[in-house]
């Protein structure tokens, strides 16, 4: 009866802290809900011709006729950016997420480990063989950063290789489809128009039309992660706890793979080589509301979306009336990241 007594103080504070946690991860994904939302008007509003909060409001209820130059930059120009980086941002940053729980990896991403690289060889492979098939494109990506997966998985699988080998594994891997991308455009320079934005990242001259297919593979890829949380937190507890529940680990961990291969080879397609979304924003939201996947992915999913909508807006307005790929901006802002993180794993507690 003493041990009892004694314990229901811990349970109950246990109980409490839990739902404390709860409920600061409620609080962060709300804000990471404004965020996307405010960084979708400001997308809109702002750039080397500023459009008012209202003439947007008029143009999207179709209150403005849609000759007038405003609704021409709204609709054809702002419109189909920002939708773009909304997508790719919410594509990569659920990516990485799932990326770094199959992998256990907190260093991994798509970029980091070569899933980027993989569906950029491919995009610019099927251009050079079948030129203005655009519907195409999204499918090649998806295979490119599968293959690349599957390799990383494998290496992971069967070697036994540590964290910070698998990162470097996929850092040659990145390497490889470097150069094949590079062989690709020296022998064919018309492979990919804008290529070389292509390769750096950028959401430039995009169109509603480029977006339908990618589209069309990312809100379903969004919706079976959300959907998948619940195995992704077992997944996290470990390889005995998922054995003890009846899930068979290694078929969760390569559908899962596939699922983040698919999102980020979607995303490559339409918006080039964006790196480190994927590895910023798991971390940020981790810190910021823990490791719950119920949570981490969602918070993601706005995050990332709001993160590059925000880089993309502040790549075509700091050096106005030029603009940089929004890829540039995001090197500068993740390679300093990537050398922190690192440095705060101390290396041996990443082996």
């Amino acid at each position: 009866m003493v041990n009892a007594c004694s314990q229901q103080p811990n349970l109950e504070r246990g109980a409490g802290l839990a739902k404390h946690r709860a409920y600061k991860a409620c609080a962060v994904l709300c804000i990471a809900f404004v965020l996307t939302v405010t960084a979708a008007i400001l997308g809109i509003m702002l750039g080397s011709t500023n459009v008012s909060f209202s003439d947007v409001i008029a143009v999207l209820t179709g209150g403005n006729p849609s000759s007038t130059p405003v609704a021409n930059i709204v609709k054809h120009i702002r419109l189909p950016r920002v939708e773009a980086a909304l997508l790719a941002g919410a594509a990569l940053a659920t990516s990485g997420c799932i990326i770094q729980t199959v992998l256990a990896n907190p260093l991994a991403s798509p970029n980091v480990i070569g899933v980027n690289a993989g569906s950029g060889c491919a995009v610019l492979l099927v251009s050079s063989f079948l030129p203005g098939v655009a519907f195409v494109l999204p499918f090649a990506a998806f295979g490119g950063a599968l293959l690349v997966a599957l390799i990383i998985f494998a290496v992971a699988s069967y070697t036994g290789a540590s964290r910070m080998t698998i990162v470097l594994v996929g850092m040659a891997m990145t390497a490889i489809c470097t150069a094949g991308m590079n062989t690709i455009l020296i022998i064919n320079p018309d492979a990919y128009v804008g290529a070389s934005t292509f390769l750096v990242g950028g959401l430039a001259g995009v169109k509603i039309q480029d977006l339908v297919w990618p589209a069309m593979l990312i809100i379903p890829g969004i919706i079976i992660a959300l959907l998948g949380t619940h195995a992704l937190n077992i997944v996290t507890a470990g390889d005995n706890v998922a054995a003890s529940v009846g899930m068979n680990v290694r078929a969760v961990r390569l559908g899962m793979l596939a699922l983040a291969a698919l999102l980020a080879g979607a995303a490559v397609s339409f918006a080039g080589m964006l790196g480190f979304v994927g590895l910023i924003i798991p971390h940020v939201v981790r810190l910021a509301s823990g490791n719950d996947a119920r949570f981490l992915i969602p918070t993601s999913i706005f995050l990332g979306a709001a993160f590059v909508t925000f880089c993309d807006l502040a790549a075509r307005t700091m050096f106005a009336p030029y603009e940089i790929p929004v890829g540039i901006l995001m090197a500068f802002v993740g390679g300093p990241f990537f050398i922190w993180l690192v440095i705060r794993k101390r290396g041996g507690n990443c082996a």
